[in-house]
């Protein structure tokens, strides 16, 4: 019995959303970040007045996209791979090679998701050093945020390749046409 449910693609429409989003927010900061930048060549040749907090701003803010972004990377397999094995065996060893590797992303980020977690917990109680909001001295478990975002939503972009990519290699149904391609059999 071919996997065909009218709930999967509207789990993808929604991976698809989160995605954009995330990828949305990844733009936000790197624009926050060049204009961070500005300010500081601007602070320091016109002014002749440093803003000292823009290094730690711009290190908060290149972890949040570096993460978020990978973990984009992770839906829309983007990332450097080699694909050599899964090419070159049967369609179905190659499907359950890529499941396999879904699984270690999920295992993966439920890793980063974890120990993420804990050293927001170990260090949000000492203060990022120079950056300050409103005289708020902003928590140092706040540059581990992105993170613990990072490895859920790597565990659900995997996740949800793992789940549907099982149901159909036990199906007659086939996975994909384009073994590179985000979607599974039916996620048009």
């Amino acid at each position: 019995m071919a996997f065909s449910s009218s709930i999967q693609p509207k789990i993808k429409s929604i991976l698809d959303g989160i995605a954009f989003l995330v990828t949305a927010l990844s733009g936000v900061f790197l624009v926050l970040l060049v204009a961070s930048f500005g300010w500081l060549v601007f602070g320091r040749y016109v002014l002749n007045d440093t803003p000292t907090w823009v290094e730690q701003m711009a290190m908060l803010l290149v972890t949040n996209i570096t993460f978020l972004a990978a973990a984009v990377g992770i839906h829309e397999r983007t990332h450097l791979s080699v694909d050599m094995l899964s090419m070159i065996v049967p369609e179905r060893v190659g499907q359950i090679i890529n499941i396999l590797i879904d699984v270690c992303i999920v295992v993966f980020g439920y890793a980063m998701a974890l120990y993420g977690k804990e050293l927001v917990d170990f260090a949000w109680f000492r203060s990022i050093p120079l950056l300050t909001v409103f005289e708020w001295r902003i928590p140092e478990g706040i540059r581990y945020f992105p993170v613990v975002a990072s490895g859920v939503l790597m565990c659900l972009f995997a996740g949800y390749r793992v789940i549907y990519g099982t149901l159909n290699v036990f199906s007659k149904q086939s996975v994909s046409a384009d073994p590179h391609s985000s979607d599974v059999a039916g996620d048009n």
